[in-house]
């Protein structure tokens, strides 16, 4: 594993001698580690052979990025693994996504694995995915697993290329990775402790001032400690403390999630937390639910606004009948937040070209727009198909 300074500079100047299209993958130490930081980088190109970098011994990788600018870049589930490449210099200008490409060419398990094998009949080994990657040294069983996610990555690069051409969907896959290579970096989530998992039944404000408190006392140790935040309290925990609003130790110390493990001095860190929530002046309670910034879930459109009810009904009807030919997933098709929101404030007049407009506007490609324009205009027009 290349750990020092030295070693990757030669791996740099052996990648950028190289030639073709570079596999690239990322392991991180979800479930162990606080964050998404990358914890191994895996490279393979022709020319070069496999790199295994480790980014502890090595954070800064954007000499290699450079290195690399202009070639494809071959990456399953690209989305996944370019947060955390951004974080250490690395950010491709071109990509290629395997498992986007299997999508598009319908390919009913994407997986790598399943991809490998169903295209170029290997079998990869299993068992390492789930494993804590932030282990030091990496035992050499992990490192060989690691090192298969990019054996094959250009070989199945290349027949997915040759099985998109066929179908006639080459041009709509270009057009995706284009947009996934020229994303910018997601904008961090609003309040992101309402996403604790068991939040549908906090129903009460001061109860939901409970859920924040914790969630966010719990963040700031797990981010102190480096660990994984469910590891410091379940969010289970969480939410079993905002329903019961505990008035003292003793009464937390009942709940499931604080039992006999849990030691004094941590029980009172978290019913402080409990009782920061209490002391709040209603004014500075939590509202129930996010701010809506788009149209309100579709459940509640029946009685807020039929008519744009029928629409949508008619809108994902069309869009699931047109992704079946295409033998692709709906939401490959076109994202359901951008049908619902057309389906909610369509435009004034509903045309092919007012129908185009808005769809380029909340960011389909061009490949989306051309395929779904008809069938949304005859959706939105209330006309029979």
């Amino acid at each position: 594993m290349v750990a020092d300074e030295a070693a990757l500079a030669e791996v740099v100047a052996a990648f950028a001698a190289g030639s073709g299209p570079v596999a690239v993958d990322a392991e991180r130490a979800s479930g162990y580690r606080y964050g998404q930081r990358a914890y191994l980088v895996q490279l393979r190109r022709e020319g070069a052979g496999t790199a295994l970098i480790d980014p502890v011994g090595c954070p800064d990788l954007s000499a290699l990025g450079e290195a690399l600018s202009g070639v494809e870049w071959v990456l399953h589930a690209a989305t996944q693994d370019l947060p955390c490449l951004r974080e250490i210099g690395m950010l491709p200008t071109r990509l290629f996504d395997t498992e986007l490409a299997g999508r598009l060419a319908g390919f009913p398990r994407v997986g790598l694995g399943a991809m490998v094998e169903n295209v170029l009949g290997f079998v990869l080994e299993k068992g390492h995915s789930a494993v804590d990657w932030s282990t030091r040294p990496l035992p050499e069983p992990w490192l060989r697993y690691a090192a298969l996610d990019v054996e094959l990555l250009v070989d199945l690069r290349d027949a997915l290329e040759k099985e998109l051409d066929r179908q006639g969907k080459l041009e709509w896959a270009l057009q995706e990775f284009d947009a996934i290579a020229s994303a910018p970096p997601a904008e961090p989530r609003k309040e992101p402790w309402r996403r604790t998992s068991g939040m549908h039944k906090v129903r009460r404000r001061r109860q939901l001032a409970v859920v924040r408190e914790l969630w966010e006392t719990r963040d700031r140790i797990a981010q102190r400690r480096d660990v994984s935040p469910g590891k410091v309290l379940p969010d289970a925990a969480i939410v079993e403390a905002a329903l019961a609003v505990p008035g003292n130790v003793h009464a937390l110390a009942a709940l499931t999630g604080f039992g006999h493990r849990t030691g004094r001095r941590q029980l009172e860190q978290w019913q402080a937390a409990v009782d920061r929530a209490k002391a709040l002046p209603e004014s500075e309670l939590p509202q129930p639910g996010q701010p809506v910034t788009g149209p309100p879930p579709p459940r509640a459109w029946a009685d807020k606004d039929p008519s744009a009810a029928a629409r949508l009904s008619a809108a994902r009807a069309a869009v699931t009948t047109l992704a079946e030919q295409l033998s692709m997933p709906q939401e490959n098709l076109i994202s359901p937040d951008t049908v619902r929101r057309l389906c909610w404030q369509p435009p004034a007049a509903v045309d092919a070209g007012s129908v185009s407009t808005a769809l380029a506007g909340y960011g389909a490609r061009p490949w989306q727009v051309e395929l779904v324009t008809p069938v949304l205009v005859t959706a939105l027009s209330g006309k029979d198909a």
